[in-house]
């Protein structure tokens, strides 16, 4: 009777040590890291460069290395071209010289070896793609790679070898990087679908996937989020909610500060489009046989928006400076006849 119950202690004992663990490895959320490389990936592949330059530095501030940031933005060259990836790499150098000028030491992490010389390349690329996708890779690749073989040879050598086979960062961390890019690019969700698999094969779970959508939702838009929901089977996000806000704002401008306040305005719009996701947009207008009379439509994507617009410096600004140039302010709340027709109209709600 004894042995039974020293049995059963072990046993409730190991259990308790083993419990946290597994229920850890079922409900494991992307770390700190993990979060940076999804948002500075789906910035650059947005080309949202200041943006990207916030949260590059919070990327470092996270402890990612400046060499794993590095061969994030060279990789992502072959997901959303040379010229995004290269404003990306620019945006990162500045950032790295202000961080240094305040004194700031960030970590260097391990040694890009930019040298590859396998005796054949096209074999190493192959490899490695049969390893990420656990699918025999022919060659040339079937369809694509018959009808263009240098595409399928640039894949192989480059991409999946020279670019690949650096353990700067792990396959792992690549494909999160590589997801989170075409997840932020309208009409690749083949090759979308292509890495989500592949990521899976490497130990992103549908949660952490879930999560880089809810990431992706804040860094780029709702729709381009919704890829990587729909893909997985997760409920989508209604691109338009029920508490969107539609206005147009009718102000008579007092005559001697016309040029003024429209130069005014016009800045205000273009900031509070630029930096507010929840800003759809802010359109000044003004009647050609009277030019005092503006009008701005106005649309924010709920209530909330339009509340944290109200406290942005650009809109406190914008108040003060033109307070003494209206004349007459009337607010019109409207409602659109059509909603799904203002997803065409305003892109910014893709």
């Amino acid at each position: 009777m004894k042995i039974n119950k020293w049995k059963l202690r072990i046993l409730f004992f190991v259990f308790t040590l083993i419990t946290p663990i597994m229920n850890a490895q079922n409900t494991a959320e992307l770390n700190n890291q993990q979060q940076s490389l999804v948002k500075i990936s789906s910035l650059t592949a947005a080309g949202n460069i200041d943006e990207l330059k916030t949260q590059l530095n919070k990327g470092l501030d996270e402890k990612l290395t400046i060499n794993e940031i590095k061969e994030a933005l060279v990789q992502l060259y072959a997901y959303c071209g040379f010229p995004r990836s290269l404003n990306a790499i620019n945006a990162f150098k500045t950032v790295l010289e202000k961080r240094k000028s305040k004194g700031i030491n960030d970590i260097e992490g391990k040694k890009i070896v930019v040298e590859n010389n396998p005796p054949d390349k096209y074999e190493q690329g192959r490899k490695v793609l049969e390893t990420l996708s656990k699918t025999p890779q022919s060659k040339p690749a079937p369809g694509f790679g018959e009808f263009a073989p240098r595409i399928d040879a640039f894949l192989k050598e480059h991409l999946f070898a020279d670019i690949f086979v650096s353990d700067v960062l792990s396959f792992q961390q690549r494909e999160l990087v590589t997801i989170s890019a075409l997840a932020s690019i309208s009409g690749v969700e083949s090759q979308l679908q292509s890495h989500i698999n592949i990521g899976k094969n490497t130990g992103i779970t549908e949660e952490q996937l879930a999560q880089a959508a809810d990431l992706i939702e804040n860094t780029v838009n709702t729709t381009q989020a919704n890829t990587i929901r729909k893909i997985i089977g997760k409920p989508l996000t209604p691109i338009i909610e029920t508490d969107m806000m539609v206005r147009m704002a009718e102000i008579e401008v007092v005559p001697e500060y016309l040029e003024e306040y429209k130069k005014i305005v016009k800045e205000n719009a273009e900031e509070s489009i630029k930096k507010e996701n929840g800003v759809i947009t802010i359109f000044p207008m003004y009647q050609q046989e009277n030019p005092t009379q503006i009008r701005i439509v106005e649309i924010y994507a709920n209530k909330d928006a339009y509340n944290s617009h109200l406290q942005t410096s650009h809109f406190q600004h914008y108040k003060a400076t033109t307070l003494k140039m209206i004349k007459t302010l009337k607010l019109v709340e409207m409602n659109a006849v059509d909603q799904e027709m203002m997803i065409e109209i305003f892109k910014k709600l893709r």
